[in-house]
């Protein structure tokens, strides 16, 4: 089916332009041009016509753990280590497959509402093994979004027993997933090994083997913690980035960190030279009081960088967009240089540089993209005023935006939010299944604890 879409200004190539429409067949963008040309060419098409409505490309959340969202507000304004024993590993291992599904359809629920179309989703509770992952997948195409699966691979005994497999088990059940899923267009799966103190060297080489062997990116937690390096350190008697290029992981481009905080001038010149891609959550790093990531630095290395809401309980929000604010303000006055990172450089970061990360077709409005979009309201008291500069527009939407601006979403052609609302799901009735179960979870702790 062919939809033309006629906003009043649309976002293409890196200015805003009006009178421009833009075409799209069974999810992918065919042609963008002259309105009243295209509207000729294509008599037989559905016209959304969007009279006062702006055309941007939707989100790439790089980096969540969608079932995180169950614990939001639990363990806040709390040291990072006693933050992880009081949400994650008190709650995590009472989750069983259709909980990890509620949390993960109120995540993306919530995410979508925010503009993100594509979130790459970092998941690492195997209570009931490969039930819980298909049932986060099952929740991404309940709801419309597209997912990139993250599927960790922990070997650290500390952890709750769901979050353990051994190498040879986690590579097993990726890849078995990896092929279900490989023509799927909405379902994309990735190795995870988890990080450097919770998946050990083996498994590490083990994902990055496995990424070879599908031909993806694999993601990983790098230096989000003092303590990791320092641990790391002492195990391996060098910093992070120096032991992942030692065991031979990063030579091919394939790494995706998340965080990196805690990097040294060698470990940022080391990122550039491979190549690698750092997936940024400025908010939950300053939730976690982790520190701040020396982007200006990675930026002039050459890293390439995208945006992630991390999960909801170390945020505790779940919008690309406040991303993009957060990454520029931090690193402005981190530096106290009002011209470290700005507004152009952070919309890339949560749209079209989070595409390219994720080896996706996403996150610009052009022919041959997948036809991931949200239209804006134009008359939204946030986002004026509105001159005919585009960089003026732009500035607003990444400095200024309220969510409630957001007025629809569009993924792969489908709309998933309509006048504000969601299209594929009540927000009562998610409200309602995430309370039931999160007191019933309660329940059972204090019955485990006494």
């Amino acid at each position: 089916m062919t939809v033309i879409y006629r906003p009043s200004l649309v976002y293409l190539n890196g200015k805003f332009e009006r009178d421009q429409a833009v075409v799209t067949e069974n999810g992918t963008i065919v042609e963008i041009g002259d309105a009243t040309r295209s509207i000729g060419k294509y008599p037989d098409a559905d016209l959304m016509d969007w009279k006062e409505k702006i055309m941007i490309p939707g989100t790439v959340n790089a980096h969540n753990h969608s079932f995180q969202s169950l614990l939001r507000g639990i363990g806040a304004d709390i040291p990072f280590l006693e933050w992880r024993d009081e949400s994650l590993y008190k709650y995590s291992p009472l989750l069983k497959a259709k909980d990890v599904y509620t949390g993960a359809v109120f995540a993306f629920s919530e995410m979508m509402k925010c503009g993100v179309t594509t979130v790459s989703d970092f998941f690492y509770v195997h209570n009931e093994g490969i039930e819980s992952d298909e049932a986060i997948i099952q929740a991404a195409k309940d709801t419309g979004i597209r997912l990139v699966l993250a599927r960790t691979m922990y070997d650290w005994e500390g952890a709750p027993s769901g979050y353990i497999e051994t190498v040879e088990e986690a590579v097993r059940n990726t890849k078995a997933l990896a092929v279900k899923y490989a023509g799927d267009e909405m379902t994309h799966i990735v190795p995870a090994p988890h990080s450097l103190h919770a998946a050990s060297v083996e498994m590490v080489k083990a994902g990055h083997l496995l990424a070879q062997e599908l031909n993806t990116k694999f993601h990983i937690h790098v230096a989000e913690e003092p303590f990791e390096v320092k641990q790391i350190q002492k195990e391996h008697q060098m910093r992070p980035v120096e032991l992942l290029e030692q065991i031979g992981v990063m030579q091919d481009h394939r790494m995706v960190a998340i965080h990196c905080v805690w990097l040294d001038n060698h470990e940022i010149e080391l990122m550039g030279r491979h190549r690698a891609n750092l997936a940024y959550c400025p908010s939950s790093n300053m939730f976690l009081a982790d520190g701040i990531t020396n982007i200006p630095a990675l930026m002039q290395a050459g890293v390439g960088i995208s945006l992630g809401s991390d999960g909801a309980c170390s945020n505790n929000r779940i919008s690309v967009f406040e991303e993009m604010r957060m990454c520029a303000l931090l690193q402005k006055v981190k530096t106290l240089d009002s011209t470290a990172v700005n507004y152009k450089q952070v919309f890339e970061m949560g749209t079209a540089k989070g595409g390219e990360i994720l080896e996706l077709p996403i996150g610009k409005i052009e022919a041959g993209y997948r036809a991931d979009f949200i239209a804006l309201n134009q008359n939204h008291l946030s986002l004026q005023p509105i001159f005919h500069s585009s960089d003026q527009i732009l500035a607003n939407i990444v400095y200024a935006m309220q969510p409630d601006a957001i007025d629809a979403v569009v993924v792969n052609g489908k709309m998933t939010v309509k006048g504000g609302r969601l299209v594929n799901g009540s927000e009562s009735a998610i409200c309602h299944s995430v309370n039931e179960l999160m007191e019933g979870l309660e329940e059972k702790f204090q019955k485990i604890s006494k």
